[in-house]
C-alpha cells in the first residue's frame, strides 16, 4: 500500500525529486487494487496496460518536462460516466455495458495532458440516479469505514477509491450532491464547482442544467489542484465560461487571514441559514456542525444567521426538474440509435431493450419525468418548479451577498446500512436535502470532514457565490487547518 496516506501533491513531488518513479507508483496502485478492492467494489475496471504505458511515458520525460506537469505521475480514478477513448463507459447501466468511448471527455483529457495516469473507472449509481451506489447494474460499493454501510452516491466508487487509499485523486459528477455526499460519508474532501467552470463534454448526461464534474481527494489542496487542471472554457461545451477567479493554489495556501494573524484583515463572515438545520437531522451530526461553528467563532470568524425561506422547496423543485431533464436525455437509448439492442419488431425491440437495459431507479425517473412533461401536467409541475427555482436563486444570491460563504451539514445523517433505504425512494431522496440548493442555483459547494457521529464521518459543507470557487476552497482550507480530521477507517473491517 505505497500510497496509503500520501496526497497527490506529495506523490508528484516524490516523482519530480526522483524518490520514486511513475511506473513504481502505478504498479503499487494496481497491485493494491487487485489485493483489496474485492472488499469494497470501488472499481468496475482497471486500465492495467494503459496505465503502465502512461507511467512509462512520464518517466521518459526530461526533468524540465516533468516539472511543468501539475499532476506528474499522479494516479487518478474516473467515474464510469466519463468517456475515455477505447474504454467502456457504461454509466453503471446494462444499457451501455458494451459501449466503448469514441473520444475522451474534456476533463479526463486535461488530466492526462497535465501528467495524470488514469488507472481505472469507478462504480456509480446507474446514470447517476441515487444516493448510495446501490443502483449500479454491476455491483454494490461498500464504505471503507464499515463494510455494511453505503458509501454515498452517485460517485460512491470514486469516493471509496480515495478513502480506501487506492488513489489520491478521483473525478466524480455532482448533479444533486453526488460528489459532496459520498465525500462526507467516506471522510474525504469533495467539491462541486460553479456550473460552467468545468466542461461536461464527454460526460454521459443525467440532467444537463445540473450536471457538473467534481473532484475528490483527502485534502483541500489536492481538490484545488485537480480543479485547477480540469477547469476552463471548452469549445465543445457552450455552458462553460471563462470565470474571472481561476483556482490558484498559491492563494489557497495563504488562506483567509484571521484577525490575530493580520491586524489589517476583517473577520471572515460565514452565513448559517437557519433552514439548513432540517427536521430529522441526526442529533450527533447536528452536534458536530455546532462544534465546527464554535471552532470557527473562537478563531475570529464572524458567524451570521441568515434565512433562505425558499429552501423548503429546494428538494421538490429538484425532484421535478431533474427527472424531467433525465427522461429527455434517456430517450435516446432506444436500442436502435444507442444502447442495448433487442430482437423483434420496432415496438417489441424498443420495449424489450429499455426493459432489460434500465434498472428500477432509471425506470422510476423516466416515468416521473415523462409524467411531469406530459401535456396535462407540464404547467402544474414543470413550469411552476422553474418559477420557484428562480425565486430560490434570487434568495440565495441575496444571502451570499451578505457574507463570504455559507455553512451547513453536507448530509443530515451519516452512512446507513446497505439495503436499508433501497426500496424507499423518498427516504433515499431526502439524503440530498442539504446539497440540492447549490445544484439548483449553479453555485460552488465543498464538503470537508468534521468529526464522527456513531463512529462514521460527518461532512461540513461550505457554499459560495457563483464563480467564487476560491472562496469556498479558502474557507474549507481554513476550517481543516483549525480542526484537522485525524480519524482513519480501519480498512477491511466491519463494525
Amino acid at each position: 500500500m505505497f500510497l496509503m496516506g500520501k496526497t497527490a501533491t506529495q506523490i508528484r513531488e516524490e516523482i519530480i525529486t526522483k524518490k520514486t518513479t511513475a511506473r513504481a507508483v502505478v504498479d503499487s496502485v494496481l497491485a493494491d487494487i487487485a489485493a483489496r478492492d474485492s472488499e469494497y467494489g470501488a472499481f468496475l475496471e482497471v486500465f492495467t496496460d494503459r496505465a503502465r504505458a502512461g507511467a512509462d511515458r512520464i518517466d521518459a520525460l526530461s526533468q524540465k518536462e516533468k516539472e511543468a506537469l501539475s499532476l506528474c505521475g499522479v494516479p487518478v480514478a474516473i467515474k464510469d460516466n466519463m468517456l475515455y477513448t477505447g474504454e467502456i463507459a457504461s454509466a453503471g447501466s446494462r444499457m451501455l455495458e458494451n459501449y466503448r468511448a469514441p473520444y475522451t471527455s474534456t476533463a479526463v483529457a486535461r488530466l492526462e495532458c497535465d501528467g495524470a495516469i488514469i488507472v481505472g473507472r469507478t462504480n456509480m449509481d446507474e446514470f447517476a440516479f441515487g444516493s448510495s451506489t446501490e443502483n449500479s447494474a454491476f455491483q454494490v460499493t461498500r464504505n471503507p469505514w464499515d463494510l455494511k454501510k453505503i458509501p454515498g452516491g452517485t460517485s460512491g466508487g470514486s469516493a471509496v477509491a480515495v478513502a480506501a487509499g487506492f488513489v489520491p485523486l478521483a473525478l466524480g459528477t455532482d448533479t444533486g450532491g453526488s460528489v459532496r455526499q459520498p465525500a462526507a460519508m467516506c471522510g474525504i474532501v469533495g467539491i462541486r464547482p460553479t456550473y460552467g467552470r468545468v466542461s461536461r463534454h464527454g460526460i454521459v448526461s443525467d440532467a444537463s442544467s445540473f450536471d457538473q464534474v467534481g473532484v475528490l481527494a483527502t485534502t483541500v489542496e489536492d481538490v484545488a489542484l485537480g480543479l485547477s487542471v480540469i477547469e476552463g472554457k471548452d469549445v465543445h461545451d457552450s455552458t462553460t465560461e471563462d470565470l474571472r477567479s481561476s483556482v490558484d493554489r498559491e492563494i489557497l495556501r495563504s488562506g483567509w487571514k484571521l484577525p490575530q494573524d493580520d491586524t489589517n484583515s476583517r473577520p471572515l463572515r460565514i452565513g448559517v441559514p437557519k433552514e439548513y438545520f432540517v427536521e430529522g437531522m441526526d442529533k450527533e451530526v447536528r452536534a458536530r456542525i455546532e462544534e465546527a461553528i464554535f471552532v470557527l467563532k473562537e478563531n475570529g470568524v464572524e458567524i451570521i444567521e441568515l434565512s433562505i425561506p425558499a429552501t423548503e422547496y429546494a428538494l421538490p423543485v429538484y425532484y421535478i426538474l431533474q427527472p424531467a431533464e433525465a427522461a429527455s436525455n434517456l430517450a435516446r437509448y432506444d436500442g436502435m440509435r444507442y444502447g442495448k439492442r433487442a430482437e423483434g419488431g420496432l415496438d417489441e425491440s424498443y420495449i424489450a431493450a429499455r426493459s432489460a437495459g434500465f434498472g428500477i431507479e432509471s425506470k422510476r425517473r423516466i416515468m416521473m419525468g415523462s409524467f411531469i412533461l406530459s401535456a396535462g401536467y407540464i404547467d402544474a409541475f414543470y413550469k411552476k418548479a422553474l418559477a420557484v427555482r428562480k425565486i430560490l436563486c434570487d434568495q440565495y444570491d441575496n444571502a451570499v451577498k451578505q457574507v463570504d460563504v455559507l455553512l451547513c451539514a453536507t448530509s443530515p445523517f451519516v452512512a446507513w446500512n446497505i439495503g436499508e433505504k433501497f426500496n424507499d425512494p423518498i427516504a433515499m431522496y431526502l439524503a440530498d436535502v442539504l446539497t440540492v440548493t447549490t445544484s439548483i442555483v449553479g453555485a460552488p459547494g465543498i464538503s470537508v470532514p468534521c468529526g464522527l457521529a456513531h463512529g462514521l464521518p460527518v461532512g461540513l459543507q461550505f457554499m459560495g457565490r457563483r464563480g467564487d470557487d476560491m472562496g469556498v476552497l479558502k474557507a474549507a482550507q481554513l476550517y481543516t487547518s483549525l480542526a484537522p480530521f485525524t480519524h482513519k477507517p480501519v480498512h477491511g473491517k466491519s463494525t
